[in-house]
């Protein structure tokens, strides 16, 4: 996780094609690639960019050291001249990306890659290992966070992630889709968020008996004392340890700011009732109770409709990995290729599956917002040259049944790009924000999501249009490429 250069963290096949530009292309072409994913993870209605400071890292840092030059022609499969070519590589083009925390839907370009096809083909790779693995997992935690009501969630699966790197790439992520914290100590190094944590079942069993386990972590930990009470009785052992302990601190003069208990078994729903009439009969109405044990969404929004009485929830599993759907399928394709007279000539990928059919051209994103209410109403894909102005009438139109139309009045309505630059000619042009202020970001960015959208279970899609520009360019595209295989 310290060597910051990732250059070889790629595909082989993207550094043969390379090699095969390099030898039969007249000239290193100006290209467009765009990334995208095709259906949004979960099953739900909307998803969340994260990993953009980790790509702009990544090209930042692209370069070939002598070892990876040594590396690739013990390989046998690269020639002299082609590994001297890579000695002095660097990208030298530009890319725009939509922010990290802002929702997203499929088909859209998260990435635009504007580049020699060298550079633009080897990015390929780690541009979607990094962007799929954290908008995955911030996408994942916006979900279990929305279940949660307004209740912390804690992210604490690092010792169930698949590795270091998605254990602390993972929680970053985590923190961005809402969560409060993470257990992970290094993601609070690296990036400034807060860490949390209680104790393990082992520091009860440490002791002679619960309560002195309890007694020694309140004394240690009196303004953080979140105590686990399911060791050995939760209702019988664990809650009244518990509150005897939270009885001598009060006697004692000692404010109880933050404390509770821990339920990590059981019947959640159940204890969680249980301990909380408990605690406030003896006059502790304010203890938090948290909860774990393979939480995802689905299981913490059937407890709070059985009324459990949690507040606090630590999520681990089933959010570090996204269990239920553990990959996000972002693709990477290319658009457009310019042409000597500095003209893009737009591509397109045919598929026997619709969905797969790409979008050509050099593009960028609208948001259209419905301006009494501030929700989304659709995101318009157009091409890069087009403008468009709020005091005129809006027609939208499925791209899919073009004839189903809806006709937005001229000033009912708001437009925002929502891609920015990020490199100039092999220049970083943008400074990211920290992943405190990302969160803060993605919080409003789901105020804009209708409730319809956001729910766990057959949530409404937000329509993503095409403009009739593109739209008319992909139909001409599609006629070609039928009368050319017929």
């Amino acid at each position: 996780m310290d060597r910051q250069n990732l250059t070889l963290m790629t595909d082989l096949y993207e550094l043969t094609m390379m090699q095969g530009y390099y030898k039969n292309k007249a000239q290193n072409e100006t290209v467009i690639f765009d990334a995208f994913y095709r259906a949004n993870p979960c099953g739900g209605g909307y998803a969340i960019s994260a990993g953009l400071e980790q790509v702009i890292r990544y090209i930042s840092e692209l370069r070939f050291e002598a070892e990876d030059i040594d590396y690739l022609a013990s390989l046998g499969i690269f020639q002299p001249d082609f590994l001297e070519y890579l000695r002095a590589f660097r990208f030298s083009g530009d890319l725009y990306a939509i922010p990290e925390g802002t929702v997203m839907f499929p088909r859209e370009p998260i990435i635009k890659v504007i580049a020699p096809i060298m550079e633009a083909q080897l990015v390929e790779t780690a541009i979607l290992n990094i962007i799929n693995h954290q908008s995955l997992i911030a996408t994942k935690a916006a979900r279990v966070c929305y279940a949660a009501k307004g209740d912390g969630i804690m992210e604490f699966g690092l010792r169930r992630a698949q590795g270091p790197d998605a254990g602390t790439y993972g929680a970053r992520a985590a923190m961005i889709g809402g969560c409060i914290g993470t257990s992970n100590v290094l993601c609070g190094q690296l990036f400034d968020v807060p860490v949390k944590g209680t104790h393990a079942h082992s520091w009860i069993m440490s002791f002679p008996d619960e309560y002195t386990a309890f007694q020694a972590y309140a004394d240690m930990y009196p303004s953080a004392c979140i105590l686990l009470v399911d060791t050995y009785d939760t209702l019988k052992s664990g809650v009244p340890n518990a509150i005897k302990v939270f009885t001598q601190m009060r006697e004692a003069g000692i404010p109880l700011r933050f404390y509770g208990i821990r339920l990590d078994s059981g019947d959640l729903a159940y204890l969680s009732k249980k301990a909380r009439k408990m605690l406030d009969d003896a006059g502790f109405p304010d203890a938090v109770i948290s909860a774990s044990n393979d939480l995802d969404e689905y299981l913490i929004d059937s407890l709070k409709a059985q009324g459990a009485a949690i507040t606090s929830w630590g999520v681990g599993t089933n959010l570090i990995t996204s269990k239920d759907n553990p990959s996000f399928g972002g693709v990477y394709k290319l658009a457009a290729i310019r042409n000597s007279d500095g003209n893009f000539i737009p591509k397109i990928k045919l598929s026997e599956n619709s969905e797969k059919v790409t979008n050509p051209g050099d593009k960028k994103i609208y948001r259209v917002y419905e301006k009494e209410t501030g929700k989304i109403k659709a995101d318009l894909i157009c091409l890069a040259e087009e403008e468009y102005h709020e005091t005129e009438d809006l027609v939208l139109f499925d791209p899919q049944e073009p004839w189903k139309k809806t006709r937005l009045k001229g000033g009912t309505y708001r437009l925002r790009p929502i891609m920015e630059q990020i490199f100039r000619q092999g220049q970083c042009c943008y400074t990211s924000p920290k992943v405190m202020d990302i969160r803060a970001y993605c919080q409003q960015e789901l105020d804009t999501l209708w409730d319809e959208t956001k729910r766990l279970v057959n949530p409404q899609a937000v329509y993503v249009d095409l403009s009739k520009k593109l739209y008319d360019m992909k139909m001409e595209l599609l006629e070609e490429m039928s009368e050319k295989n017929p």
